[in-house]
């Protein structure tokens, strides 16, 4: 397994001194910050039909050609951008993610990242550290969700990023797990129906419903009658807290057991039991935590979760007590082509 440093930084920087490798490290908002700006800037997309000079880039973003050049030889330098001659810069795979709109991209993904918002919630993570508690909360005046609604321009960057890793996800998932038994599904807090599309465009004999906040739910529709499917997934609004819908065969929840604390997780996870049939399943879809040392995404999120929403990503074994607690026995965990896997619950009846 490649280090941290070696994926940040390239297959040289391990045979660097323990203090050099530290000061790269160290160097974490700064190359988030450079990612977030060329994200926010849209270089990706300048460059999609060649080469172009850092003049000729910051004509095109209004931006001061010294300072732009300063940004994109460091990009350059741990492979997002290339410079093929002096102050001439190309894309790589890696900058191909920045691109709007191709498969993968990730340029809401880093845009999110650079928001003062968050920054401003990490130099107080000691706070976290501490106590347990989000810092989100502490820094703004009000946790993350109602954040997002009250600024709907953040709000929106946030959601485009949700649903373009959800694309890969929801490929991934519909691939991994055999629905085939399944004659209706319950996307909870199903966003603007990524998977839920995915799940039933692969299954034509299946229907679906799809159930999140009002606000998400009217949005998720335009999305569900784009793609074909207005006949087969109803749109339900209402709230995971206090109720789902009943009688579905599974019910799937995409990154949301996550954002939660323990008891409003378990709140929700309740509910779900509640309007289950007795051969109803659980499919949870989140990080499953590995042991050891080994590099995993589920790592960065589970700091992600514990300073913004109070949550948190989960082993196997913490899964399995987790729902136990809420009802449920834990039947298998299958792993995907993405970082999440499928946690798959039944009634303990």
């Amino acid at each position: 397994m490649r280090s941290y440093l070696e994926t940040w930084f390239g297959e040289g920087s391990a045979e660097l001194p323990p203090h050099l490798r530290i000061f790269f490290l160290c160097q974490g908002t700064v190359v988030t910050t450079s990612i977030a700006l060329a994200a926010e800037l849209g270089i990706a997309d300048l460059l999609k039909d060649g080469p172009l000079s850092s003049d000729e880039l910051a004509q095109a973003t209004s931006t001061h050609a010294r300072a732009l050049s300063c940004l994109l030889r460091l990009l350059s330098s741990i492979g997002v951008f290339t410079e093929l001659s002096p102050d001439r810069f190309a894309l790589t795979p890696l900058g191909e993610c920045l691109r709007t709109g191709v498969t993968g991209s990730m340029r809401s993904w880093a845009r999110i990242a650079g928001l003062k918002v968050r920054t401003n919630t990490y130099a107080e993570a000691l706070h976290s550290i501490r106590t347990g508690e989000p810092v989100f909360k502490r820094t703004t005046g009000m946790e993350f969700f109602e954040y997002m609604a009250a600024h709907p321009e953040t709000g929106e960057i946030f959601n485009q990023a949700m649903t373009g890793f959800g694309q890969m996800v929801s490929a991934a998932v519909a691939q991994a797990y055999d629905f085939s038994g399944i004659s209706k599904i319950i996307d909870v807090g199903g966003g603007h129906g990524t998977q839920i599309a995915e799940i039933l465009q692969r299954y034509p004999q299946m229907t679906g419903v799809l159930f999140d906040a009002p606000h998400v739910a009217e949005s998720a529709r335009e999305s569900i009658e784009a793609a074909g499917l207005a006949q087969r997934c109803e749109i339900v609004s209402g709230d995971f807290f206090k109720s789902v819908t009943a009688g579905c065969d599974a019910y799937l929840l995409r990154w949301i057991v996550h954002d939660w604390d323990r008891e409003r997780a378990l709140t929700i996870l309740r509910n779900c039991r509640q309007a289950m049939k007795k051969t109803s399943r659980l499919l949870l879809i989140e990080a499953v935590l590995p042991g050891g040392d080994q590099l995993h995404p589920g790592k960065f999120l589970d700091f992600i979760m514990l300073t913004h929403h109070g949550g948190q990503e989960r082993t196997e074994e913490e899964y399995r007590d987790f729902l136990r607690e809420a009802g449920f026995r834990l039947n298998q965990v299958i792993p995907t082509d993405s970082p999440m896997s499928i946690i798959e619950g039944v009634l303990n009846n």
